[in-house]
C-alpha cells in the first residue's frame, strides 16, 4: 500500500473521528503529527494534513457537491464513514486538479472496500462519477 493510500486513510479516520465530535470541539489539534508512521512505515503526512484542513474549510461547498449528486439520498443520512470517503475524494477532485480523477475515485474506492459496506463503493462511485464529470464541465466552482 502506497504512501497517498495509507495518508488518505489516517485522514479517513482523523476527518470521522472529527465528525463525532460536537462542532465547537472540531478544531485540528496539534497531534496531526502523528500522522507520520503507521507500524513503522512513513505515510506523506503533508497530503493527509492537506486533506485534514482541506476538507473542514471547504465542508460546505464539498457537502452541498455531495448532496446535489446524491438523489433520493439525504447526506445526513448516509453512513459516516461513506460520507467522509466522499468528502475527501471531492476535496481531491476540485483541489487536487495534478491528480487523474480516476486515480481519485479508485483510491476512495478501495477504502470503502476496507473500511465500509458490500454496497458503499458503488454508491461512492455513482456519487463520486457525477461529482467528477460536473468539475471537468467546469460547474464545480
Amino acid at each position: 500500500m502506497g504512501k497517498r493510500r495509507k495518508a488518505r486513510e489516517r485522514a479517513m479516520q482523523y476527518l470521522y473521528r472529527l465528525d463525532l465530535l460536537p462542532a465547537e470541539q472540531r478544531l485540528i489539534p496539534e497531534e496531526l503529527n502523528t500522522l507520520t508512521t503507521e507500524n513503522g512505515k512513513t505515510i506523506d503526512q503533508p497530503f493527509a494534513e492537506d486533506l485534514i484542513s482541506g476538507v473542514i474549510a471547504n465542508l460546505p461547498q464539498i457537502d452541498g457537491l455531495i448532496q446535489g449528486a446524491a438523489e433520493r439520498w439525504e447526506i445526513g443520512r448516509m453512513a459516516m464513514i461513506d460520507k467522509t470517503i466522499l468528502r475527501i475524494a471531492v476535496y481531491e477532485i476540485l483541489y487536487h486538479r495534478e491528480t487523474d480523477t480516476a486515480v481519485i475515485i479508485n483510491e476512495a474506492l478501495e477504502i470503502a472496500k476496507r473500511y465500509s459496506t458490500a454496497d458503499s463503493a458503488s454508491f461512492i462511485n455513482g456519487i463520486l462519477d457525477k461529482i467528477a464529470r460536473q468539475a471537468r464541465r467546469g460547474g464545480d466552482q
